[in-house]
């Protein structure tokens, strides 16, 4: 099983430069997340004790490839007292493929207040749903993608299977408890990584949940634009965290994505948001 704390810990080559790891894929294309974990990686590794990431916003210019490694250069762009901002860019062979900007913070004392995100069923429970959906639908036209769930390095359990698996019309919301397969090291800053490789995983099938159609469709077009993520806490990977996720609009080939990710006892850790493509595609005939 693919053990991220090995894939997302970037090599460095030199002052600012990095070489992100390749490891087993599920296609031919980079995983979205793969890239943004790498790149925050890199630039936390350089960054000074006690300041942590607590945004990153990135976009994808090109599709990688899954086989080759990433080159990865960390840029500072301020630095103060409390926060600092560093611009990542991520190349291949074929050039520049990925942009980010970072800010580290300083943790600090202030004010508090979070909305009540509240997952509509505990952990246990999806599980126990989620393997009743797995067996009626083992020996159907998915059987192939529930067998290959088991090769994910992040066990994804949707509140829901049936609907997000599913090519019925449904509104734009839905949500998965995730945790590490393979637990890694309670380090904040790869935890941080972590979550936000998991962050890019099904985030897109919110958004086409209304259109009846689910991302390798013959019918859509879909690719992840850019991605977002602000860090409230340090996420605990190795225990059940909730990705509760809606899509407010979609139009001109695109769709929005947002999500909050909170933990077992509802504290809220994390805001996502992310804009897809999502073209439709004419079938011959």
């Amino acid at each position: 099983m693919l053990d991220l704390s090995g894939l997302l810990v970037p090599e460095k080559t030199g002052e600012g430069l990095y070489r992100g790891p390749t490891g087993p894929s599920f296609g031919s294309r980079l995983f979205g997340g793969q890239a943004f974990a790498q790149a925050l990686m890199a630039a936390s590794l350089a960054e000074r004790e006690g300041r942590l990431a607590h945004s990153a916003h990135a976009y994808f210019l090109k599709a990688g490839a899954a086989a080759d490694p990433m080159d990865l250069s960390v840029t500072p762009l301020t630095e103060g007292r409390s926060f600092a901002t560093r611009r990542i860019e991520g190349a291949q062979g074929n050039g520049v493929i990925f942009t980010m900007v970072a800010s580290f913070h300083r943790a600090e004392q202030g004010w508090r207040h979070a909305a009540d995100i509240s997952p509509p069923i505990g952990p246990e429970e999806a599980q126990q749903r989620f393997d009743e959906w797995a067996e009626a639908n083992r020996h159907g036209p998915l059987a192939r993608m529930i067998d290959r769930f088991a090769e994910r390095p992040v066990d994804v359990i949707p509140f829901d299977p049936a609907t997000l698996y599913g090519s019925a019309q449904a509104q734009p919301a839905s949500g998965w408890w995730m945790r590490l397969r393979r637990p890694v090291k309670p380090d904040p800053v790869l935890q941080r990584a972590v979550l936000a490789y998991a962050s890019d995983m099904m985030f897109l099938r919110t958004a086409l949940l209304p259109h009846g159609v689910r991302p390798g469709s013959p019918d859509v077009q879909s690719a992840s634009l850019d991605h977002t993520i602000w860090f409230h806490e340090t996420p605990q990977v190795n225990d059940w965290l909730a990705f509760v996720t809606d899509s407010p609009w979609a139009a001109h080939a695109c769709g929005l994505s947002r999500g909050h990710v909170v933990d077992r006892d509802g504290a809220l850790i994390a805001t996502v948001m992310q804009e897809s493509l999502m073209r439709p595609r004419e079938r011959e005939g």
